[in-house]
């Protein structure tokens, strides 16, 4: 007989000694507003721990290419065991969604974690093609539901730096020594 692992807060500690994300301004506010809507409607309706799978693919290859090398994961990963919402940020929430939403609501992001989430990948530096998973994230509606912008924008932008230099390494060979000066150009968190 199967047995099913139930939805709730886990015991264990959410980030299992993993170090947060390297650049501060990953956090959970690193959102639509829609996703926090969605989280709501989840909540509102008691659908929120109901048991959801995600998975992120991309339909293209950048630069017109063959390939896509995989990039992002381990930022993902410590952003999935560090997340937490502070007060700041669910003052923030709070102000930016509608004001009929209930305190409840409110009450339920500050017990939020992702120790109930469970993430499978291919591994990191991987060579991918479009329509492949490259995550399945499983996990209660509601918390999967917030790790989506997050996570398409941590590995869309490192794959994309990842498969152009993969892509410099093809053209100029392995004897070659590459310098890369297009920082001012690169598109990351902080563009604006």
């Amino acid at each position: 007989m199967a047995t099913t692992k139930p939805n709730g807060p886990s015991k264990q500690p959410s980030n299992a000694g993993i170090d947060g994300p390297t650049n501060p301004m990953v956090t959970p506010l690193l959102n639509d507003l829609y996703q926090f809507t969605m989280a709501y409607a989840y909540w509102k309706a008691g659908k929120h721990q109901e048991r959801a799978v995600f998975d992120l693919y991309f339909r293209k290859n950048p630069f017109g290419g063959e390939y896509t090398v995989f990039a992002g994961l381990e930022e993902c990963i410590r952003f999935i065991a560090n997340f937490r919402l502070n007060e700041e940020e669910i003052d923030f929430i709070r102000k930016s969604l509608s004001t009929s939403c209930e305190d409840g609501f409110f009450d339920y992001l500050r017990g939020l974690d992702c120790s109930d989430v469970e993430v499978y990948a291919i591994p990191g530096g991987s060579v991918v093609f479009p329509k492949i998973p490259l995550l399945r994230i499983e996990g209660p509606v509601a918390a999967v539901q917030l790790l989506e912008t997050p996570f398409v924008n941590l590995i869309n932008y490192a794959s994309l730096v990842a498969t152009n230099a993969a892509r410099h390494r093809n053209v100029a060979g392995k004897s070659k020594t590459l310098l890369e000066f297009g920082l001012r150009r690169a598109q990351g968190l902080m563009a604006e």
